[in-house]
Parts: C-alpha cells; sequence; structure tokens
C-alpha cells in the first residue's frame, strides 16, 4: 500500500459526529493486535465482569500512570475475526460533546495506537476479506445518504446486490477466456471453437453490462441530488413557492419587488432523490448595486442547475421579460410554473409552445404543489429515478470500468465476425475481465484503493 495508508499497527479514531454541548454519546475506535492491550490499559470494569468478545462492559476510564479520571464509559470488545475488521475492535461509549472523547482518543494514541487515516478501518475490513470493493463504497453511500431510497440504495450494495451479478460475469467471461486458451495451447487435441456459441454466450454478457451500466445515472441522482432553480422576474411569487414547498418560512415574502437578493436554498426530498431547491432574486434591470448581484447570481444559478423552473405571475401573463429569461435558458430543462392562477383564467395565459411541462399553482395558497412534483419527476427521465428496483445504482467508478469491460466485450465481438486469430480474443477478453475485477476489488491498484478510502470520514 501507498503511504497514504500505512494499514500495520493498531489504529484508533473517533467514531462519532462531535458538536460543542450537543450529542449523549461519542465513541472512539480502535482496531488491531493491541486494541485489547490497550483498552485493558485504560478502562477499569469494576465487580466481576468478564472480558471476552462481543460483550459490554461498564466502567471508568483512568490515565493510566497518574489514575485521574477521564470519563464514566461503556467499552465494547469484538474480538477478530467476528468485527467490522476482522481484527481485535474495542469501541469507548463516552459522554458526548467534544472533550470526553478527545481526552479518551489521546489516552489511546500515548499508549501505542496511531489516528486512523480517513476510510482505514473500512480499507482494513477490505483487505481483510470483510467486504469487497462494491461493499466498502457502499458503506460510504450509506453514511452520505440524502433520501431513504438512497439509503437503500447502499444497503443493498453492502448486501453484495451489486458484486454478485458482476462476479457472475466476470466467471462467465473467464470460462470463455479458458475455452479460447486451450484451443490456443492445445489446437491439434480439441475440437474447434464454437463461434455461433461463442457469439452468442459474449451477447449475454454484454447486454447484462448494458443493463447494469444503465443505472449510473439513476445512482448519480441518488447520490448527489437534483439541483433546481427557481426563477423569474420579481414578485410573481418565487419565494411563496419556495415556502408553500418546503413548508417552512425559508424566504422573505413582501410585495416590494426585489426582496430576495441574494439565494435562499431549501432541501427537499421529491420521489425518493434529494432535491437542492434554489429560491432566486429576481431577473430584471436594476440600477441597486446589491440587487444587481443577486439578479447575476440568479442567472448563474439557473445555467448550473439540473432543472429550472420559469415562474410567471398569471395575472401578468407571459411578457417580453418572461421571453428574454427564457430564451436565454431554451437548453436548460425547464418547467414554466404559472403562479396566482387564483387572479386569472387559465386560457387567458399565454406562453410559447415550445415549453412542454406548465404547472399551475397558488403558492400562497399552498395549492399545485403536489402537481409541480410529479412534473419534476416526469422531466428528469423516469429510468433515472425509477423506484421499483433498488438494487443496482453504480457510481462513477464503477461506470468507468463497466464502460471498459462493455467496449473489450464488444471488441469480441468484431473479432470474432472478422474470423481473426484466437489470440486477439484472448487479449480483449482479458481487459473485460480485468475492468469487471476491479469494480469488486479482485483487481485494483494502490492508487484506486487511495482515491476511494481517501473520501471516508476518518472513523469509518
Amino acid at each position: 500500500m501507498s503511504e497514504s495508508f500505512a494499514t500495520g499497527g493498531t489504529i484508533a479514531a473517533i467514531a462519532t459526529a462531535i458538536v460543542p454541548q450537543q450529542g449523549s454519546v461519542g465513541i472512539v475506535r480502535m482496531s488491531g493486535v493491541e486494541a485489547m492491550a490497550i483498552a485493558r490499559s485504560l478502562f477499569h470494569a469494576p465487580g466481576r465482569q468478564t472480558w471476552e468478545s462481543h460483550r459490554i462492559l461498564y466502567g471508568y476510564i483512568r490515565h493510566p500512570q497518574t489514575h485521574q479520571l477521564v470519563d464514566e464509559a461503556l467499552l465494547l470488545i469484538m474480538q477478530a475475526p467476528r468485527s467490522y475488521t476482522r481484527e481485535d475492535v474495542v469501541e469507548f461509549h463516552c459522554h458526548g460533546g467534544i472533550i470526553a472523547v478527545q481526552q479518551v482518543l489521546q489516552l489511546c494514541l500515548e499508549q501505542g495506537a496511531r489516528l486512523a487515516q480517513p476510510g482505514e478501518f473500512t480499507l482494513r475490513a477490505f483487505l481483510n476479506g470483510r467486504l469487497d470493493l462494491t461493499q466498502a463504497e457502499s458503506v460510504a453511500d450509506l453514511v452520505g445518504a440524502k433520501s431513504s431510497q438512497a439509503a437503500q440504495t447502499a444497503l443493498a450494495g453492502l448486501q453484495g446486490k451489486l458484486a454478485h451479478p458482476i462476479r457472475q460475469l466476470r466467471a462467465r467471461c473467464l470460462e470463455i477466456l479458458a475455452e479460447i486458451e486451450a484451443r490456443i495451447d492445445f489446437e491439434e487435441d480439441l475440437l474447434p471453437l464454437d463461434e455461433p456459441a461463442l457469439q452468442v454466450e459474449i451477447e449475454q454478457v454484454l447486454a447484462e453490462v448494458t443493463h447494469i451500466l444503465a443505472t449510473a445515472e439513476r445512482g448519480e441522482l441518488l447520490r448527489t441530488g437534483l439541483k433546481v432553480a427557481i426563477i423569474g422576474r420579481p414578485n410573481v411569487g418565487k419565494s411563496s413557492l419556495l415556502n408553500a414547498w418546503s413548508q417552512s418560512d425559508r424566504a422573505i415574502v413582501t410585495d416590494m419587488p426585489g426582496t430576495t437578493r441574494d439565494l435562499v436554498e431549501s432541501q427537499l426530498v421529491v420521489g425518493g432523490i434529494p432535491v437542492q431547491v434554489l429560491d432566486t432574486a429576481g431577473i430584471r434591470e436594476t440600477a441597486d448595486r446589491v440587487e444587481k448581484i443577486g439578479v447575476e447570481r440568479s442567472r448563474s444559478a439557473a445555467l448550473f442547475a439540473d432543472l429550472v423552473l420559469l415562474t410567471i405571475d398569471a395575472s401578468v401573463g407571459w411578457t417580453a421579460a418572461e421571453q428574454e429569461i427564457y430564451t436565454q435558458m431554451q437548453n436548460r430543462p425547464l418547467i414554466l410554473v404559472i403562479n396566482k392562477i387564483d387572479l386569472a383564467t387559465a386560457e387567458a395565459v399565454q406562453y410559447p409552445a415550445s415549453i412542454r411541462h406548465v404547472i399551475k399553482t397558488v403558492a400562497a395558497q399552498n395549492q399545485g404543489i403536489q402537481a409541480l412534483e410529479q412534473a419534476i419527476l416526469e422531466t428528469v427521465q423516469a429510468g433515472k429515478i425509477d423506484s421499483a428496483n433498488l438494487d443496482l445504482a453504480i457510481n462513477q467508478r464503477q461506470a468507468a470500468a463497466l464502460t471498459r469491460a462493455k467496449i473489450s466485450l464488444q471488441q469480441v465481438q468484431a473479432t470474432v465476425a472478422q474470423q481473426l486469430p484466437l489470440d486477439f480474443l484472448s487479449i480483449d477478453l482479458r481487459g473485460a475481465i480485468q475492468a469487471l475485477g476491479e469494480i469488486t476489488g479482485e483487481e485494483v491498484t494502490e492508487s484506486v484503493l487511495d482515491r476511494i478510502f481517501s473520501r471516508f470520514c476518518i472513523g469509518k
């Protein structure tokens, strides 16, 4: 392993989020051959409590030299191999806050443990065969899940729902490779290769790879979410729309144009998809320097958003100002929100025929929000956010490896069709096998591991 992951010795880290004066429990975790010995030097368990695996002991943490009391705590013991890392693991469950856990961590380091690198506990679980690489990445996805659907997808990955089909595909490629190499080595002793059967087998593997690869965009949506910008002229009801949608008073609402001068953000979940909604300053020409900055930020937010909600006032209708905004946003995924529809008849509101998705709302009365959410789900392709099958949702690294496997398999098809020598088939098949192995970690480089685990939090 590279220096960024020195995996020897006993490691220790704070395994819970620490917030000053908040949180009832803070956990310090240790893993390694010296974990039990260090725990015994620090933890005093009164009475006849038994130090054995998968027990929780009650007691006190004291400084080993001065015997000064540090905290009243619980000690959780998980001895190898029945632990997360398949090493001896102990956890000090201390009082929450900052001071207690930091003091306990410092005592662990003074007794010979070293501070864990980001993701090193999970890295050890991978290196010791406790998890494969897809499961390890699912751990990070579960910790960072922004919606219940994202959490379910991560749990499916943690249970091996992605690793299993990838291993099966790799095994089939290995079987095909064995058949080809046997005929290269023992050409005179074996029947010729059944090329039609080979083509069918490769076609089946390729179809499954393509199917799994199609979940990449859905996985990206579940992990990073959808960025939605509410834009429009001043006083069309953008802030009211955000407040009604988020069921809170996130944005200030007045009759005075230019009230919103900066981006107001709200985090929502729509159909299992995390959504970051940005209420922007009303777009108009203005001499006010502060409002002008807000208008520029509005345009920038709209250009970088995944979806734009162009909001207009039904009582005013489609004006030259809306046309100018629409012209600037024409290449962006867009939903037209006709707000204040209670102040005008629906037929009176005109808009360009090129706008496909139109929703009518009365934001001040919380009307039309459900229809808006449905329109958002329809605008984003259904295949990306289908909740019927949560088993597969690959990430960017996995998608890149699968793409390489797909290209290699397509090259195998072309090689068979051109009746080139068997050596060419074996080269391309090996490329597909290596790419599939990178997904589960059966074939992986140190630099890839560094990249993956460096994104984890330190205590995981």
